[in-house]
């Protein structure tokens, strides 16, 4: 009886950008945090081996406080569907693309499928190119964080300082004064 060989397994590099490609195909909302401030929330799309984002401008997700510049470098968090958990974190080389060449009009015809509730569907292209920026997210390696290799800590932020409190203990004769106005309206 002979062995059969094994199949070769694929590279390492494969299966970590298989990984990157599947997840932010599958997610709307990747979470970025560029060379500035925390993390933010941004939906995208994916499209030829990387992400494209639309932001600034007015009506547009807000990048310009991010640092997301040409060339500038930020890590991609993209969680999975069905518990909200961190599926993969990669890092990426932001990439600009020029208003109305060629890569920015197939990015931006895929991205006005993703726009909810453009109060200018019809002249959102325009509006895009005169005040706002399509960027690429393009990974640059191997995945930072991926499943069998996630950090055992949270990584929660901590929350913003706010003026805001907590509800105080409600007076105690609070339930009889509501349930009083309660019988006067029924009656």
């Amino acid at each position: 009886m002979t062995a059969t060989p094994a199949a070769p397994r694929p590279a390492e590099g494969h299966l970590g950008r298989a990984l990157i490609e599947e997840t932010a195909k599958k997610s709307g909302l990747v979470w970025v945090r560029g060379p500035v401030g925390p993390a933010r929330g941004l939906w995208h799309v994916w499209r030829e081996g990387a992400v494209c984002l639309v932001g600034d401008g007015s009506l547009e997700q807000p990048l310009a406080d991010m640092g997301l510049s040409d060339g500038a470098t930020a890590t991609v968090t993209v969680r999975g569907k069905d518990k909200g958990a961190r599926l993969v974190v990669w890092s990426a080389r932001v990439r600009e693309l020029a208003p109305m060449g060629e890569q920015w009009q197939a990015a931006v015809d895929e991205l006005k499928g993703k726009r909810l509730n453009a109060p200018d569907a019809d002249t959102m292209l325009r509006r895009w190119a005169d005040e706002s920026r399509v960027l690429r997210l393009e990974p640059t390696g191997e995945p930072l964080e991926q499943p069998g290799s996630m950090p055992h800590d949270a990584q929660a932020a901590p929350p913003p300082a706010t003026p805001a409190t907590t509800r105080r203990p409600q007076p105690a004769g609070l339930p009889r004064l509501l349930a009083r106005r309660g019988k006067r309206r029924t009656g």
